[in-house]
């Protein structure tokens, strides 16, 4: 068997910066400074630990690339063949603070893009050490990651069969804690189940693993702990009766996929049929709609309209989905207030939900790839209620 390769060459860097150099040209920026992690990543390739030194990438318009960094990180940036020239400062705060070092290196002038998820205090240190520079804060870079190269594609779709590989992996361990009529599983050991079949996988199948934020996992919960749409995993023992979920992902290459299921332990009552069904109805419109030119608000009302039509309106708690890429959770974002349309090769999650006080939460999710003439879903666990049914 062929290892998959999670690290992309250095090459297609290349186009990330051109692509990013026509955006700063077509809106009249001289250059484009952020601090962001993920956009470091996807300018450079640099995967890194943030902590209070700072790691930013100065990128012109012109062409040259820089990227601020920590001396401790240099040889590990180079380790990573980072595409960019770099610029060291020994310590921070630092005699020469970080972004004096930079501002030394190239000379800031002009209209200079920054990314407005800058915090504050280093917005305020970049002013002080840029002061030629008229700073504007700009989205262009999260909006340059919209549409996916065939590349980061190729990552997501290996991380979608990894995300349906650990969700077989949790319906596995309870089903086999049921044909054993022992104890069932806590929602933190099918946690640290699924977690350890996703990592497992990565690391006996690929080469060049690269460590995100989070290499794979998720939420698990169950009863009514799953009524929390973002509860975290606790020692509640799954029970016979109860719906549960799994709400599960992994970073491949550094880019995410999420892929959710809803379970009955049993044969499901009237109730926890209707529920299910709705939300499995309004996924499903989610699948068919999704495509290049249709509005993200729209998406967003299509869906969330079943849920309204069927009488559980009132148990909404969020949004049909959200955009995912370098995040698991970026923008574009399917909601109300979200006028822009979806491209083809965005990844976006579709993952309608209602969430019943005291009785249960459920939702279907699948990362689902934008083309021109509709969508297709990358993780492809079952979703009705019979194929999520455990028996007892």
């Amino acid at each position: 068997m062929t290892e998959f390769d999670q690290r992309l060459a250095p090459e297609f860097f290349d186009r990330v910066q051109t692509r990013v150099r026509e955006k700063l040209d077509a809106e009249g920026f001289a250059a484009f400074l952020t601090d962001h992690p993920e956009d470091i990543a996807y300018l450079t390739g640099f995967f890194h630990h943030p902590s209070e030194r700072p790691v930013a990438i100065w990128i012109e318009a012109s062409g040259r690339v820089v990227m601020l960094l920590p001396e401790l990180e240099r040889e590990y940036a180079q380790s990573q063949s980072a595409r960019a020239e770099l610029v060291a400062f020994f310590e921070f705060p630092g005699v020469v603070a970080p972004f004096e070092a930079l501002a030394r290196a190239v000379s800031p002038r002009g209209r200079v893009g920054f990314a407005s998820s800058m915090p504050y205090s280093r917005l305020s240190a970049v002013r002080e050490a840029m002061p030629g520079a008229d700073l504007v804060a700009s989205d262009l870079l999260t909006r340059a990651r919209f549409v996916k190269f065939p590349e980061e594609v190729a990552l997501h779709r290996e991380a979608a069969r990894i995300t349906d590989r650990m969700l077989d992996a949790g319906v596995s361990l309870v089903a086999q804690a049921v044909a054993a009529g022992g104890e069932l599983p806590t929602e933190a050991e099918l946690e640290r189940h699924v977690t350890a079949t996703g990592t497992g996988i990565m690391y006996a199948e690929h080469r060049n693993v690269v460590v995100a934020s989070l290499l794979a996992g998720g939420l698990v919960y169950s009863g009514a702990n799953s009524a929390f749409p973002h509860g975290l995993p606790s020692v509640n023992r799954l029970a016979a009766g109860d719906t549960f979920m799994l709400s599960l992902g992994c970073a491949v290459g550094g880019r995410f996929i999420e892929g959710e299921r809803t379970f009955v332990l049993g044969e499901p009552t009237a109730e926890q049929r209707r529920y299910h069904d709705t939300i499995h109805a309004a996924q499903q419109l989610g699948r068919e709609t999704i495509r290049a030119g249709l509005e993200c608000r729209e998406a967003n009302r299509l869906c969330l309209d079943v849920i309204r039509d069927a009488g559980l309106g009132e148990f909404i708690r969020h949004r049909q989905g959200h955009g995912i890429g370098l995040g698991m959770h970026e923008a574009p974002w399917l909601e109300d207030g979200d006028p822009t349309p979806l491209e083809a090769g965005m990844v976006v999650s579709n993952e309608p939900g209602i969430y019943v006080p005291g009785h249960a939460g459920y939702r279907i999710s699948d990362s689902m790839l934008v083309t021109a003439t509709g969508a297709e879903p990358l993780t492809t666990y079952p979703r009705s209620l019979d194929d999520c049914t455990i028996a007892l």
